[in-house]
């Protein structure tokens, strides 16, 4: 528990994971400056500059062990975090600390190592939408033909399938994995771009060797993991790479608040509900409520998520020339707290969907409730089939549905449509007849095959991209 003084971040102590929440931590910060100090100094030896592998050794065997009350001490006298570490870190490496952060600026550490630390969080984000994709089709498929009625406006439209409209959920969240998929893979490091991303510093320390700088950038991207290089900076990387990445987390909490919301309208119709343990108790002072409560924690966080996307959006906008420091205490906030949002919502989205409870007969009875005003079009083609005129029992067919419809509205009484059409002899057509007419599954077109083909061509790729191919429905069963 932490302490009760202080206030305590709930994204820390009840939402994220601790794997996400790790990787913003201040080992895993500091710990990758020492790296880039490392991937520098040997990158700057490559080429020539007087750097001995004694010294880049020892810089090596000091990765991880920090000395913060060396650094916090420093500190407090020059109120500069990247030069107290440069310090705490020579105070170590004694041999090496004339060459640390030799020709870099702050950026240099500060920004690689957001990216660096981007790249591996969207990694983690990565794989729990894939699973998250795996459980949807995985009921999706089992659902696939199993009549619902549909909804528009939230009023009673064509029937479609429980595991077609949850085939729509994991559409939302392809998407959103194909956005951080292509973020991850095309997420630029700023390299060694110098005080104003000219690298004139480095073109300094190379003498004037302008191909020995610009290879000390590739150097140092290769060396950390990385394909791609921002093209062209100011002393930090463009801030719209911040906007793009929070865009895309965003589009995560997105998906999230409308399968949520969708699911929690579902429990209040009874036809759907998340997973509610035996001893959970839905209500302090309503002991019998069964409350979404796991939806609504996903869609308060979403809600929360979206919100902050609006924060590198307006710092890209408002950056000045090469580069102000009016970023620095904005993005220390929402890119950790956005990730660590982002990965509690899809914990939740997982448990959610890994036991949603369907409840066929409530579905049932809703959309028969529904069907038989729907049904009439093909009611009045079957029995113009049987030699009715199609005007008069159109005109015949309108009658009955606006008498049955003011008995269900005004008088709060079944839908007995179905009963006056059989007992009308103009239609021709037997109870039996109507019965036939009114199964649900003959008015679900091409749900069932639709998802089995999104599932086939869409979610499979992505399920064995992640190695968890098993988790896919087989569809020759």
């Amino acid at each position: 528990m932490g302490r009760r003084d202080l206030y305590e971040n709930p994204l820390l102590s009840r939402y994220s994971s601790r794997e996400m929440a790790g990787l913003f931590s201040d080992d895993v910060k500091f710990s990758t400056w020492r790296r880039l100090w490392v991937a520098l100094a040997e990158a700057e030896k490559e080429l020539g500059l007087p750097i001995t592998d004694e010294q880049i050794d020892e810089m090596r065997r000091h990765i991880g062990d920090i000395d913060y009350d060396a650094a916090e001490k420093r500190e407090a006298e020059t109120r500069h975090d990247v030069m107290s570490h440069v310090y705490a870190y020579g105070l170590q490496c004694p041999k090496a600390k004339p060459v640390i952060h030799l020709g870099a600026t702050s950026a240099y550490v500060g920004d690689n190592t957001d990216i660096i630390v981007m790249r591996e969080a969207l990694g983690l984000l990565i794989g729990k939408t894939a699973s998250l994709l795996g459980l949807l089709a995985d009921f999706a498929y089992r659902h696939r033909g199993l009549p619902t009625l549909g909804f528009t406006h939230f009023q009673a439209a064509q029937p479609t399938t429980v595991g077609k409209r949850a085939a729509l959920w994991a559409q939302d969240f392809y998407l959103d994995y194909m956005d951080l998929s292509g973020l991850r893979d095309r997420l630029p490091l700023l390299g060694a771009k110098g005080t104003t991303g000219t690298q004139a510093s480095f073109v300094a320390l190379f003498d004037g060797d302008l191909g020995k700088a610009r290879r000390l950038d590739e150097l140092v991207a290769e060396k950390l993991g990385f394909s791609e290089l921002i093209p062209l900076s100011g002393q930090t990387y463009t801030r719209k790479i911040d906007a793009w990445a929070l865009n895309a987390l965003a589009g995560l909490g997105q998906s999230a608040h409308k399968m949520s919301n969708d699911i929690r309208l579902l429990q209040h119709l009874k036809e759907v509900e998340e997973p509610f343990e035996s001893g959970q108790i839905g209500s302090s002072a309503m002991a019998y409520k069964r409350n979404p409560m796991r939806s609504e924690r996903a869609a308060s966080l979403a809600r929360y998520l979206i919100g902050l996307a609006a924060g590198p959006a307006y710092t890209a906008a408002t950056q000045w020339f090469e580069r102000t420091l009016d970023d620095s205490a904005g993005r220390r906030i929402y890119i950790p707290q956005a990730f660590m949002a982002a990965d509690a919502i899809l914990d939740i989205c997982r448990n959610v969907c890994s036991g949603l409870v369907v409840h066929e007969r409530a579905i049932r009875e809703r959309i028969m409730d529904e069907l038989p005003f729907m049904a009439t079009e093909n009611i009045l083609m079957e029995a113009v089939k049987r030699g009715g005129d199609r005007q008069e029992l159109h005109e015949r067919i309108r009658l009955h549905s606006m008498a049955a419809g003011a008995l269900v509205s005004d008088g709060g009484g079944p839908n007995d449509l179905m009963r006056r059409i059989a007992g009308d002899p103009a239609f021709m057509l037997s109870e039996e007849d109507l019965g036939s007419i009114m199964e649900p599954g003959r008015y679900v077109g091409r749900a069932p095959e639709q998802v089995e083909e999104f599932i086939e061509r869409y979610i499979r790729p992505v399920l064995a991209e992640n190695g968890d191919g098993g988790e896919a429905p087989d569809l020759r069963v």
